[in-house]
């Protein structure tokens, strides 16, 4: 005679937890962090990338701080320098507040005058250290984590000397980022075919997942523009840069 209201009990209890299991109406989507660089040697201003790598990051901000098109709106932004005037030397890190509420053209603006291409050195393992400090002392670990820099992607220690090439790669350090969150994802952009390569095969990684977009297809992103329309609606833009730079990027098999 009591089966029935077993019954009755086990399926409002399946209902309840199929709701519980719901995303609650306009719930925040979880936490994420980007961090760029900006690469500010010389050498990357010297091969005519600088500018177009502004211009490009300019508009790759404004998309994704205002969710336009299919891209996401990252819960905490974080800009800074690749570079300096002796290796080691640590940059400052301009946040989220810098460029919200902000047209293209005013973070072009800004993105000048923060980072200026004057410095020596293109110091990879020192961004690398600071973007881990950075992620730890804001409390971000753990929430998935872009760090997408804007850089010809050779280490300097290669520019100036003729040895093992492969060996200048590898000394490329990515442990800081290794444990910081479950996904953390590096992206490369602007470099050449064979700096793509070598950040691909020849830098060591366990959990950082890589991602990289040569030189000569980042150039063709003014392409996706249409002349005469608000940046808004440049629908082409933004599915290019989903598709191109945003590409979510499997784990490394090991």
């Amino acid at each position: 005679m009591r089966r029935p209201a077993v019954v009755s009990i086990a399926a409002g209890l399946a209902v309840l937890l199929a709701t519980a299991c719901l995303p609650e109406e306009g719930a925040r989507p979880a936490r994420s962090s980007m961090v760029i660089g900006i690469d500010v040697s010389g050498s990357f201003r010297a091969g005519g990338k600088y500018e177009d790598a502004i211009d490009f990051a300019a508009h790759y901000l404004y998309g994704h701080l205002n969710g336009l098109g299919e891209l996401r709106v990252p819960s905490a932004v974080f800009v800074g320098s690749v570079g300096g005037a002796r290796v080691g030397e640590p940059k400052s890190f301009q946040p989220i507040h810098a460029f919200q509420n902000k047209t293209v053209a005013e973070i072009r603006t800004q993105l000048r005058e923060f980072f200026p291409p004057e410095d020596a050195f293109t110091d990879f393992n020192a961004f690398f250290g600071r973007v881990a400090t950075l992620i730890k002392r804001q409390g971000l670990v753990l929430a998935p984590l872009n760090v997408v820099i804007f850089s010809d992607g050779i280490p300097d220690h290669t520019r100036r000397a003729s040895a093992d090439t492969t060996s200048a790669y590898a000394m490329i350090d990515l442990k800081p980022l290794e444990y910081l969150s479950r996904s953390v994802t590096v992206r490369l952009l602007y470099s050449s075919p064979t700096a793509s390569v070598a950040w691909e095969r020849e830098i060591e990684r366990q959990r950082v997942r890589m991602w990289t977009v040569d030189d000569q297809v980042m150039t063709g992103w003014r392409e996706q523009t249409e002349p005469g329309m608000d940046v808004e609606s440049q629908r082409h833009l933004w599915n290019w840069i989903s598709e191109n730079v945003d590409f979510r990027v499997r784990s490394r098999r090991l």
